[in-house]
């Protein structure tokens, strides 16, 4: 079980495909009440092992090529809801509620995505 509500998760580590991006997948991160995407960040086998034991988004950092779990240092964390997989085993959306004060970003806006591309 998660943290704040009931986790189903289907054997994925049969069915994700690592292997087109150097042994990561895009994890698309959406708030599960209101559907917002708030992040996209990259998971390996390893953070996506440690996001179903800890109920807590976890993510591979390609610049300092370390596992790091959202919120840690902010408290700004993100509960696991639901994870879904794509119709081509390569991409992951974690459906999540946000938890501290809710704003996601490293910049202090709610998501990542606040920037209209003019």
């Amino acid at each position: 079980m998660m943290p704040g509500g009931v986790f189903h998760f289907q054997d994925a580590f049969c069915l994700m495909d690592f292997s087109k991006l150097d042994g990561l997948v895009p994890a698309v991160i959406q708030d599960d009440e209101s559907g917002e995407v708030l992040m996209v960040g990259f998971m390996n086998e390893a953070a996506l092992a440690a996001t179903r034991e800890t109920g807590f988004a976890t993510f591979f950092s390609r610049t300092r090529q370390q596992l790091w779990t959202k919120g840690e240092t902010s408290g700004n964390r993100l509960a696991v809801r639901r994870i879904l997989i794509d119709c081509d085993d390569d991409t992951i959306l974690v459906r999540v509620k946000r938890l501290g004060d809710g704003n996601i970003c490293h910049t202090g806006e709610r998501s990542c995505f606040f920037r209209d591309l003019d």
